[in-house]
């Protein structure tokens, strides 16, 4: 039987290991931190993206996100535009040099979790474990 504790405490650490050592690769190349990448990576890929999108998309907070949003706005990589949809809300797009953050962020990004997954896993153990998490993780949202 599995033993489920371990289990658990393997996967967090895990996490933890693979979230740190991400994050020191883009600081030691300048690049934006992880959480920051995370942001604009949503922000990318989502029409109209408000800060309600950003929480659901990474799991956080709404007052989370919109700290994210405004450290970013701050530095120019992010900008905030009335939504015509909803007076209350607003939208949030990526300014030039977010864009540009977004692409040298996630060139690191990527070569990272090349290492990090590549490197201890086949490709068919790969898809399996990605299908696996996936499933877990879909499983309590209904």
């Amino acid at each position: 039987m599995t033993d489920l504790r371990r289990l658990f405490d393997d996967l967090v650490r895990f996490e933890t290991d693979l979230w740190n050592g991400i994050d020191a690769r883009l600081r030691a190349a300048g690049a934006v931190p992880l959480g920051s990448l995370n942001v604009l990576q949503v922000v990318a890929r989502t029409q109209a993206c408000r800060v309600n999108d950003i929480a659901d998309a990474l799991s956080i907070t709404i007052g989370g996100a919109s700290q994210a949003v405004d450290r970013l706005v701050a530095r120019a990589l992010l900008e905030r535009r009335p939504n015509p949809e909803d007076r209350r809300s607003s939208i949030v797009e990526l300014t030039g040099a977010g864009s540009a953050a977004l692409r040298a962020g996630e060139e690191i990004f990527d070569a990272e979790l090349a290492v990090w997954f590549g490197g201890a896993l086949t490709g068919s153990a790969l898809r399996s474990f990605a299908r696996t998490l996936s499933t877990l993780r879909n499983w309590r949202r209904t």
